[in-house]
């Protein structure tokens, strides 16, 4: 029935032996045609192991209700993205998504074909962390709030342009009442932070703060983190309380919203409407008292149009919208976010940087800045790994290579329409550092000029602290004209 007469079959075989899925394929009978080396990597066996042999036999926790081969066989109807957990005859206790499909010929089943991808070790982190959360949830003590809690306050959110504030504004506004609150705006901009810094300042200060993202776990098990498991609802599942019942008289964060399944989303709308869980599997509802915060890194109105977000969800969440602008918008407060993950970075690296030189500064105002506050912070971080332990200046050539793109390619140019000679002397890296500073020294001497010597006034022209001004001036010889 499954004859393999193609020349090229040998080739299909290679190519699915090399892909990172399992491929499972079983005659009618349940007797194993093809099963790849990833399929036995996850189950713990070997080909020959399997190969010729009743699938049933070999994995004898499965059943009629919980084997998809099994109801695809029976019903001729495919089975897309299904979670499946089993044991298999080694004792390995595995959890896999599965997309089972029919084989058929002449309107008869010949057989199933089975794509696995193995979750297994997804699985067992997010128990771990969801048997944390659950200890913290069932501990006798009234008072929950503990490190896993919001950290972040409003004091520690940085920055001056007239957006960043007016948002920071109406985020302090909303803190007062446990409305929803949905934050909008760009990969790296600090939605969590705002979301924490909300939560610290209301009246739910004292409890717990629960920041789950939706992208970060298969929709298949985020039914259950969401709203718990009752015993016996699918292999391995025991009584376990959800995200909402842990975050009772709290705040829940869900991040990336727009990644929730549409299922998920409608079951959501119904606890914000009804304040009412039931645990998935389980009989018995539980009142729940939550405020939700959710955050996107889209449009709202762009997750809506591609049917990533259900409308009645979005006027639901909607309440109190709040948009973080991307930092190309704010460039104003990027000197004030430099310092302080230099300060951040100092602590860290056991380092005493005290500056920026205006070279370097004018390289972070210049650049595009898509991955954002993010992004900047990791670029200070890698300046610290660039510097040796005496420098106190950051300079441009210690920022990341992707900075000096522009400059090196100019160079580059020029390079190669000059004599040999006078390349040498262009890449001297002596006489490179010289004019480098014989430039910057001519800088600060103009800048001192402009504010009649006011440190301070100098200081925030050149973009550096007072600090790093006066130990350039010491390092320089800078002194004031008679």
């Amino acid at each position: 029935m499954f004859e393999q007469n193609d020349h090229g079959s040998k080739y299909f075989e290679k190519m699915l032996n090399i892909i990172d899925v399992g491929v499972h394929l079983i005659d009618n009978k349940g007797i194993t045609i093809f099963y790849n080396d990833k399929m036995a990597e996850t189950d713990g066996f070997k080909r020959e192991q399997v190969v010729g042999k009743n699938f049933f036999d070999l994995f004898p926790s499965l059943t009629n209700e919980t084997s998809t081969f099994i109801k695809v066989l029976q019903t001729g109807i495919e089975i897309r993205e299904k979670i499946q957990t089993y044991v298999s005859v080694t004792g390995k206790r595995i959890t896999t998504i599965n997309s089972t499909y029919p084989l058929i010929e002449n309107g008869e089943i010949i057989g199933a074909l089975e794509v696995a991808k193995d979750i297994t070790s997804i699985v067992h982190l997010h128990d771990q962390i969801l048997d944390l959360r659950h200890q913290i949830y069932e501990s006798p003590s009234k008072d929950k709030k503990n490190a896993s809690s919001a950290r972040y306050h409003f004091s520690d959110l940085i920055g001056k342009s007239e957006a960043f504030l007016h948002t920071v504004s109406f985020a302090k506004k909303a803190s007062r009442t446990s409305s929803p609150v949905l934050i909008s705006g760009p990969t790296g901009t600090g939605k969590e932070l705002f979301a924490q810094s909300i939560h610290n300042a209301g009246a739910r200060r004292n409890r717990l703060f629960i920041a789950q993202n939706c992208a970060a776990v298969p929709n298949e098990l985020m039914e259950g983190i969401m709203f718990g498991t009752a015993r016996g609802a699918f292999t391995g599942a025991i009584d376990r309380a959800g995200l909402f019942e842990q975050a009772s008289g709290g705040t829940l964060f869900l991040d990336e919203l727009n990644s929730l399944d549409l299922f998920l989303q409608a079951k959501l709308l119904r606890v914000l409407q009804d304040g009412i869980v039931r645990r998935v599997g389980g009989t018995q509802e539980q009142q729940v008292d939550v405020r939700i915060i959710t955050a996107m890194n889209i449009d709202p109105k762009e997750a809506l149009d591609k049917g990533l977000l259900r409308s009645d969800l979005f006027y639901r969440l909607n309440v109190v919208n709040l948009y973080l602008p991307p930092l190309v918008q704010r460039k104003e407060d990027i000197p004030l976010l430099t310092y302080h993950f230099i300060d951040t970075f100092n602590h860290i690296f056991g380092m005493k940087i005290t500056g920026i030189t205006p070279a370097a500064m004018n390289s972070l105002m210049n650049y595009h800045w898509p991955g954002n506050i993010r992004e900047l912070s990791h670029a200070i971080e890698s300046t610290y790994n660039m510097m040796e332990l005496e420098c106190e200046i950051i300079e441009e050539n210690h920022l990341p290579a992707y900075f000096l793109g522009n400059h090196l390619q100019t160079a580059s140019l020029s390079l190669r329409s000059a004599p040999w000679d006078d390349q040498m002397t262009t890449i001297s890296a002596g006489r490179l550092t010289d004019k480098m500073k014989q430039m910057e020294k001519e800088t600060i001497t103009d800048a001192l000029e402009n504010h009649q010597y006011n440190i301070t006034l100098t200081a925030q022209a050149l973009g550096i602290k007072r600090q790093a001004l006066q130990y350039k001036l010491s390092r320089y010889g800078i002194v004031k004209k008679p």
